[in-house]
């Protein structure tokens, strides 16, 4: 009875649980995910998002309660006697709890996590600072850009959600310096040297950019306000598509069977007018800057980053056992290499194998690597630096993993959906440097949210072409 009495009042003071202490495994890529935005559950690190690529899931599977929502609960718990003992005088007066501030309470339990580490229970077995932050981004966006997937702009709430909070993340970079030498005149006219504070030089270059070009893609989905296409969902199509009394088969984007999900656009009778296609044109190629932009500056980060010693322990003993004897035999003979021949000949006919070629390609460089660096007296990473700026080309090894960067430099480049390479996910796992976290995951999203507007734009484009040419 006790107990029946404990939840009884529960629910007259309005505790609910925190949305985090409930297994929320969402596999539909069309629902909005039901996670707190900052939180460091694992995420896959993926270029592009899954409503496109289909090469991803989102998953979120916290079981630990809110801080914030226990704090509620336990002080509520401790009115109970005093709300048992005067009911009757609560019920007369209308006496409603004091007013709470929602956003104000939500930013507490989200920075409570950050802190913690995701390890509420405060004993110090939570992940990095750097790796909440980065999944704090990466969730971010899955709940406010996860359910967008259509050529049109953002939500207002969704579109203010993600500005405020990736506001405050971002604040974070203002505290991150470095320190610098520089010499300062004295009163008598001698010169002493003092250490001044200045923003760290990765940050101070890469952060405006991010934020132009976060800017820019929000501006491109505002530009198709009004459009002459519209969208169906594939689940509800039928043979005939209507709008504004006309009657067309609806034409199918040329996607691949995993991305059913993804509504259909449809052009009028006789395709979309000249300006319509010349503004769908203009923002495509602008779209596709950005996405090499921020592409870029991924690649640039992640090259930055430290390999984990994990990683240098797991390589192959031999680059050959890793890439096989048929692009082994053809990287060691070939007088005059050419990844892009190769890669023709391989055949390649998915993104996962792709991928997979990735990763062995990746494996076999650092394995050459290392070999032509074992006979140095320095630590793995330091090693793999001086070797990348100091090639001899006479060494057998290091030419082939000149040869192997190259071939994964042209996948990346033909592939750009792919998402993170093995070594690419794991320098992010073990990254303890908060700025780079945060600008890996800024730029990540924004590589994938470019490449989401490539492809929308690509759709419509496909089905006005198509439409034009069932007309002749």
């Amino acid at each position: 009875m006790d107990n029946l009495s404990n939840s009884d009042e529960n629910y007259d003071l309005g505790y609910q649980p925190s949305p985090s202490s409930v297994d929320q495994t969402d596999h539909s890529p069309t629902g909005t995910t039901g996670f707190s935005v900052i939180s460091s559950d694992s995420f896959a690190y993926f270029r592009t998002s899954s409503e496109v690529s289909g090469f991803s899931e989102q998953t979120d599977d916290s079981e630990t309660p809110s801080p914030v929502w226990m704090l509620r609960k336990t002080t509520n718990l401790s009115r109970l006697g005093t709300r048992n003992q005067h009911k009757h005088l609560l019920e007369d007066k209308n006496d409603d709890p004091e007013p709470v501030d929602l956003e104000l309470e939500m930013m507490k339990e989200r920075f409570s996590k950050l802190l913690l580490g995701e390890d509420m229970s405060g004993s110090g077995k939570g992940v990095s600072t750097a790796v909440t932050v980065s999944n704090s981004i990466t969730n971010l966006y899955a709940s406010v850009f996860g359910p967008h997937l259509r050529l049109e702009p953002l939500n207002p709430e969704k579109k203010l959600m993600w500005k405020r909070e990736m506001n405050c993340l971002l604040s974070i970079c203002d505290y991150i310096v470095e320190l610098i030498p520089k010499s300062q005149s004295l009163h008598d006219g001698t010169t002493v040297e003092v250490m001044a504070s200045m923003p760290r030089s990765d940050i101070y270059i890469n952060l405006p950019a991010l934020r132009k070009l976060d800017t820019m893609l929000l501006d491109i989905l505002e530009s198709f306000q009004e459009t002459e296409f519209w969208y169906v969902e594939q689940g509800s199509m039928s043979g005939n598509s209507t709008r504004s009394g006309s009657f067309r088969r609806v034409v199918q984007p040329q996607r691949k069977e995993e991305k059913w999900w993804l509504p259909v656009p449809c052009v009028p009778p006789g395709g979309l007018s000249d300006k319509s296609r010349k503004h769908l044109k203009s923002k495509r190629d602008s779209s596709n800057q950005i996405h090499k932009a921020a592409m870029a500056i991924n690649g640039t980060l992640l090259s930055e980053m430290e390999i984990p010693d994990s990683y240098l322990a797991s390589l192959p003993k031999s680059g050959k056992a890793s890439l096989g004897d048929t692009i082994y035999r053809y990287m060691y003979t070939a007088d005059k290499f050419s990844p892009e021949h190769l890669l023709d000949c391989l055949n390649i006919s998915s993104e996962h194998e792709a991928l997979e070629l990735a990763d062995r390609v990746e494996a076999s460089m650092y394995t050459w690597r290392r070999k032509a660096c074992m006979s140095h007296s320095k630590s793995s990473w330091d090693m793999m630096k001086d070797f990348m700026s100091d090639i001899d080309r006479s060494d057998k090894n290091q030419v082939l993993a000149e040869r192997a960067e190259v071939l994964l430099f042209c996948l990346k480049q033909r592939y750009p959906e792919l998402s993170q390479t093995s070594l690419d996910t794991c320098k992010i796992q073990y990254n303890r440097d908060v700025g780079q976290a945060i600008l890996e995951s800024y730029s990540r999203v924004l590589e994938g949210l470019a490449f989401n507007t490539v492809a929308w734009i690509d759709d419509v484009l496909f089905v006005d072409k198509s439409t034009k040419s069932q007309d002749k």
